[in-house]
């Protein structure tokens, strides 16, 4: 019994803590000032597994089909460029305002600090599931609602190439018909 009175102590002052700091306005939710790196690191740590979790079992199709590269291209250019990048560009007035930053898909997947994505498999299911389901609070919207399974994966398609693409590349596949 003294246990447990112990445990409802810890809980009902938990719970104090939380709505203290919930309705004071201590915490500064603004864009522009980072996470302590405690609290970046519980997010990081959560969003990692939480995608890994849930994009284990995605069935990945064949993203070496041309017809997926040159459909997710134009899609790239017009709903990601301007967070993710486009080959030869370092920055953008939506990648430098954002927070997190959203990681630069033109370079090798290995350097993106706090992306590790494992073999190639893995980090398709591991994309396809963020285009389609997005990311809570972070800009990263959930391009499931509006677009087909088929689509997301010719994006991921795209995504898989656009490291080795250059600027020159990268344009003649974005471009519209």
């Amino acid at each position: 019994m003294k246990m447990l009175k112990l445990l409802l102590l810890f809980v009902v002052l938990g719970l104090g803590v939380a709505a203290t700091v919930m309705y004071s306005g201590v915490v500064d939710v603004a864009a522009d000032e980072p996470h302590s790196d405690f609290v970046y690191w519980v997010l990081e740590e959560t969003r990692k597994n939480s995608i890994t979790k849930a994009a284990q079992n995605i069935e990945v199709p064949d993203l070496e089909d041309p017809d997926l590269l040159l459909t997710g291209g134009s899609d790239y250019e017009f709903m990601c460029s301007s967070c993710h990048l486009a080959p030869g560009q370092k920055e953008s007035d939506m990648s430098l305002g954002l927070y997190p930053a959203p990681p630069n898909l033109t370079i090798a997947a290995e350097s993106h600090k706090g992306h590790e994505h494992g073999d190639d498999t893995q980090a398709a299911r591991k994309n396809f599931w963020v285009i389609k389901h997005g990311i809570k609070a972070s800009g990263m919207p959930a391009w499931g609602k509006t677009h087909e399974d088929e689509r997301i994966w010719a994006m991921v398609a795209f995504i898989k190439k656009l490291p080795t693409l250059t600027p020159e590349q990268y344009q003649i596949l974005t471009a519209i018909e």
